[in-house]
């Protein structure tokens, strides 16, 4: 609705899916977040980039583009968080596959939204984990200490195939990479490392991000064991 009875604390008019919202809005202060002296509940919005077909020649600019339009509009509103996924050859699902380059886009668009990983895919045959340190930290620096560390392991065949992943063996990928990476971020220098999946010899990662000793780690959870590992 635009204006008048039941309009929301902003008037919004959609396009379409994906879409942007038009600028004509009332700024939500963080005061009407806040009950009493409870912490205020955060609020995010979630990027997976999907992209029904049929498809033209500008359908996934027009996605993008729409996208940090969009996270630009949250930042403005108040919104906490921007998360942004990694998936890889997953048509039409997600076409989402350099989520730190499209958040580090967003980070010139804003001044105060957090920019989350939804997540980093940490075993070590989707990203080494040196260069997710390297990537964390420079993210981390552009944007004034603003990223939130999300990791997992992927479940899709299209995904774990497609990196010669078996499927058996993505959760120890997942822990093993994402320990590394952790080590890369905080150890000045990085004493190295010999493991089952990822071997490093000592190096001085660099650079080292502007949270320490790193952004704050989560892990996405879809099963009941893999909270319980959290």
């Amino acid at each position: 609705p635009r204006g008048g009875a039941g309009a929301g604390p902003w008037s919004l008019r959609a396009r379409s899916l994906p879409s942007v919202y038009t600028r004509t809005y009332t700024p939500w202060t963080h005061a009407a977040a806040t009950v009493g002296s409870r912490t205020r509940v955060k609020f995010g919005v979630f990027y997976e980039h999907q992209l029904p077909r049929p498809w033209d020649a500008d359908a996934e600019y027009r996605a993008v583009q729409e996208a940090l339009e969009q996270c630009a509009l949250a930042d403005r509103l108040g919104i906490d968080y921007v998360w942004q996924v990694e998936h890889h050859f997953l048509e039409e699902y997600s076409h989402s596959s350099a989520p730190e380059v499209f958040l580090a886009a967003v980070s010139q668009r804003t001044t105060r939204i957090r920019l989350g990983h939804g997540i980093v895919q940490t075993p070590p045959p989707f990203n080494h984990p040196a260069r997710v340190a390297e990537r964390i930290a420079t993210l981390d620096l552009i944007s004034g200490g603003r990223v939130d560390f999300g990791t997992g392991e992927a479940s899709s065949e299209a995904e774990l195939g497609g990196f010669r992943i078996e499927p058996a063996e993505k959760r120890a990928m997942w822990e093993e990479g994402l320990r590394v990476a952790l080590r890369c971020l905080t150890e000045e220098p990085f004493t190295g490392h010999k493991g089952p999946h990822v071997t490093m010899p000592p190096r001085n990662v660099v650079p080292k991000p502007r949270q320490r000793p790193h952004p704050p780690v989560w892990v996405a959870c879809s099963r009941r064991e893999t909270i319980h590992l959290a």
